[in-house]
C-alpha cells in the first residue's frame, strides 16, 4: 500500500465556519400557530407541569407536533400560582419561585440575585419581582442562538402588536457576560436593530427583557410588557393558580410570529493529497501477482494504468482514522499527476 506523509505547514489546512439555519422544525422560517398538550398543560394542582410550564409545539401532537419551546412565569415570592402545601411554613413555595429562583442560578449562579432592566445612567435600573421565560427547546439549536434574529410579535388589544428583537446590531455585539453566557437586551425594533435611542423602552420599568443566545432562552419584563400589551399582565394573588404564562402564550399566539435562528461552528481540516506523475502507478492488489512473484497481466509492465478510487488517512502508529472515497475513480499513469483535496468535518 503506497503512502504520503503531508507536509503539515503546506498540505494541511484548518478552517470554521458558522452555519445558520432555522431553529424550527421542518425548517420554517417563522412559527405562525400555537399547539399544546392538554396532557402537558395540566393546571390541576401545584406539582403538575403546566403548572411550571406549558410546551408549545409546531403541530398538533396527534399529527407529530414536536417540542419548539416552553413558557413560564416565574416570581421571587412564588405569587401567581399554588403552593406546594397549606402548612403555615410553606407559604410562597410554589411553581412561581421555583422557577425564578432557577433561572437566576443560571443566569447568576445566586440565588439572591435578581433581574434587573436597564437604566439610562440618570433612571436606576428596574427591578421587577417577576419574570416571564421563553426556553427555546434544545433539540431546536446546535450550538447556540444567533443574536440578531430574534423577530418575536406579540399581540395586544390596545397596541395591536409589539415586535420584540435583541439589540446585538445596534450595540455592535457587545453584551454583558453572564454564567448563561452572552445577554443582549429585548427592545422594540426588528433583527437586532433597535428603534429609538435607548434601551428604556418604558419609563421607569427598564427594556423588555433578556436575551440569552449561547443558552436558548429569554426572560421578558412582564412590567414594560404590560404597559403596552394589558392582556399580559400578572395576576399576582398568592395561592392561586392564576396561570400567568398562559396569558403569554395567548400574546405570542395572537402575533402569529415567532422567528429565531440556530447558528452552528463547524470546523474543518482540508488534506491535500498531491500525487507525482512518478507515484502511485501500480496496484497492490495481491490477485495482479502469480504464486512466483510475477505480474499476472503484460499490460501493468512498461506503462501500467490503474485508478484511484479511495484514501485512507492514518496517525503515526498506522491506524485508521478516516477514509475518504472518491465521486469517481481518478485514472493514474507516469504521465499524470493529481491533487485530491480530502475534507474532515467535526
Amino acid at each position: 500500500m503506497a503512502r504520503i506523509n503531508y507536509d503539515l505547514q503546506n498540505d494541511v489546512l484548518d478552517d470554521t465556519q458558522r452555519v445558520v439555519t432555522s431553529t424550527w422544525s421542518d425548517n420554517t422560517n417563522a412559527l405562525t400557530a400555537v399547539h399544546t398538550s392538554s396532557i402537558q398543560a395540566d393546571f390541576s394542582s401545584a406539582t403538575s407541569k403546566g403548572a411550571f410550564f406549558i410546551d408549545v409545539y409546531h403541530l398538533a401532537t396527534d399529527s407529530g407536533g414536536e417540542i419548539q419551546y416552553s413558557i413560564a412565569y416565574g416570581h421571587k415570592a412564588g405569587s401567581g400560582s399554588l403552593n406546594f402545601t397549606n402548612s403555615e411554613n410553606a407559604y410562597g413555595i410554589s411553581p412561581t419561585r421555583v422557577n425564578y429562583n432557577q433561572y437566576r442560578q443560571l443566569v447568576f449562579g445566586d440565588e439572591n440575585q435578581q433581574f434587573t432592566f436597564p437604566g439610562d445612567g440618570t433612571t436606576d435600573a428596574f427591578v421587577p419581582d417577576d419574570i416571564y421565560i421563553i426556553n427555546i427547546n434544545r433539540a431546536r439549536y446546535k450550538n447556540n442562538l444567533k443574536p440578531s434574529t430574534l423577530n418575536l410579535k406579540l399581540s395586544g388589544s390596545e397596541i395591536g402588536f409589539l415586535e420584540l428583537t435583541d439589540d446585538s446590531i445596534t450595540s455592535t455585539g457587545s453584551a454583558v457576560v453572564t454564567n448563561a453566557g452572552r445577554q443582549f437586551n429585548i427592545v422594540s425594533g426588528s433583527s437586532g436593530i433597535r428603534l429609538g435611542d435607548s434601551n428604556i423602552q418604558v419609563t421607569n420599568s427598564g427594556s423588555y427583557g433578556l436575551f440569552y443566545p449561547d443558552s436558548g432562552f429569554i426572560i421578558l419584563n412582564p412590567a414594560a410588557i404590560s404597559h403596552h400589551i394589558t392582556e399580559s399582565s400578572p395576576d399576582l394573588s398568592s395561592n392561586l393558580a392564576n396561570n400567568n404564562h398562559q396569558k403569554l402564550l395567548d400574546c405570542i399566539n395572537g402575533g402569529n410570529s415567532f422567528i429565531v435562528d440556530s447558528e452552528e461552528k463547524i470546523s474543518s481540516k482540508y488534506y491535500f493529497t498531491r500525487i507525482k506523475n512518478s507515484e502511485f502507478n501500480f496496484t497492490t492488489n495481491p490477485s495482479f501477482i502469480d504464486d512466483t512473484g510475477n505480474l499476472r497481466y503484460s499490460s501493468m509492465e512498461n506503462n501500467p494504468k490503474v485508478y484511484i478510487t479511495t484514501i485512507g488517512l492514518y496517525n503515526d502508529t498506522d491506524d485508521l482514522i478516516a477514509v475518504a472515497k472518491l465521486s469517481q475513480p481518478i485514472a493514474k499513469d507516469f504521465s499524470k499527476e493529481a491533487l485530491i483535496r480530502v475534507k474532515l468535518d467535526y
